[in-house]
């Protein structure tokens, strides 16, 4: 198979699909890889050393799309992308689709077959490929919202820690998933008052057994929710439905009920956000004020730590994108039913339930898909 990755283009992406241990992996396998030129560069990976690995650089993204059986990026195609995709071609990055219908028809109109990072599952149902930057984005979220609860930057001006003789800051996480549980050991580590609220008892159980009484676990209800907003510097919304638009937690109507200056930051902006009032912002632009309220919503946060983002996904993602070379595609999701639930568009067809749901398309199951 000829497998190719390109540099991402989204505002301040910096990671890349393939790093040149990759490289040297599919080759020895007797496979062929193309490399953009310059694509690693942000990650800190040159030329030169996907050369030594065995890749063939080229000049243009153009290039490497015409050629290859299979592209693994790390972001969504941009719609200048949209053109090169083409019938059979394995798209193997992170997709989003929920909140992109655009993205989702010109995937299907291409023909290509788009195989999403972020809905993969392994047997114990967690979401591996998501689970590194779900991690980086959780610390990222204290460290990014420790800076703009600053006053320099429209926040309430406190440390978020406190010190001794001043109260500490309140954080109010929202969701207890691998994202809300780094969130909280990064909140704990600075020494902050931490909130955090979920749904599911049995999650919150485990949450309070390994944090003890440094985390304050709520049950997420309405009135729950409108209490520890009342109490926030920091709102951390990580939740997540896999593949689905994310619930609207934080309405606009819960705005007032917050301290002026506290600041929201919507780690689930990539599928919607958690807060009615998110809209993606950019490392360039990265915050807005509502009502009062300062919104960080990057939709790339893990892109500002290129070097860790990269390997750590690398790490994740390479055994399915070699399970795919191997076999190809369609034998891969009838080997690993798991791996079929990251089959998302296949020649024209949504074969993801949850995203089928959220932009109201037809859904054919993978395996039904892969056998037409």
């Amino acid at each position: 198979m000829i497998i190719g990755t390109t540099r991402e283009l989204k505002n301040h992406e910096y990671r890349v699909g393939l790093v040149p241990d990759n490289v040297a992996a599919f080759v020895s396998k007797g496979h062929k890889v193309l490399v953009e030129t310059n694509a690693g560069t942000g990650a800190g990976f040159t030329d030169g050393q996907y050369k030594a690995a065995g890749a063939v650089i080229c000049d243009t993204p153009a290039e490497v799309y015409s050629q290859c059986d299979m592209i693994v990026k790390v972001k969504e195609p941009e719609q200048c992308e949209y053109g090169f995709l083409r019938k059979d071609q394995i798209l193997f990055t992170y997709l989003h689709l929920a909140p992109n219908p655009e993205l989702a028809q010109a995937l299907m109109k291409s023909g290509c077959k788009a195989v999403a990072f972020e809905t993969i599952r392994d047997a114990q149902g967690n979401l591996p490929c998501l689970r590194p930057m779900s991690q980086i984005a959780g610390r990222l979220s204290i460290q990014q919202g420790a800076k703009y609860v600053e006053m320099s930057y429209g926040g309430r001006g406190i440390l978020l820690g406190g010190v001794p003789g001043v109260e500490k800051g309140n954080i109010v996480i929202l969701g207890g998933g691998i994202a809300g549980t780094y969130a909280a050991k990064a909140a704990i580590g600075i020494g902050a008052h931490v909130i955090l609220l979920d749904v599911n008892l049995n999650r919150l159980s485990y949450l309070d057994d390994i944090f003890g009484n440094s985390v304050e676990t709520l049950y997420s209800t309405e009135a729950n929710i409108r209490k520890a907003l009342s109490t926030a510097d920091l709102v951390i919304g990580t939740v997540l439905v896999p593949g689905g638009k994310t619930p609207k937690l934080v309405r606009r109507e819960h705005l007032p009920l917050m301290k002026k200056g506290a600041v929201i930051v919507d780690v689930a902006i990539d599928q919607g956000g958690c807060c009615e009032s998110s809209h993606v912002t950019t490392h360039d632009n990265p915050v807005f004020v509502e009502q009062g309220i300062v919104h960080y919503c990057v939709g790339n946060m893990p892109g500002a730590v290129p070097y860790t983002s990269t390997v750590a996904l690398a790490n994740a993602t390479f055994k399915y994108g070699m399970m795919m070379a191997e076999y190809g595609l369609e034998k891969a999701v009838g080997m690993d039913p798991n791996f079929a639930f990251g089959l998302n568009i296949y020649k024209g067809l949504c074969t993801n339930e949850n995203v089928s749901k959220a932009l109201g398309l037809e859904y054919v199951p993978a395996q039904v898909a892969v056998a037409q």
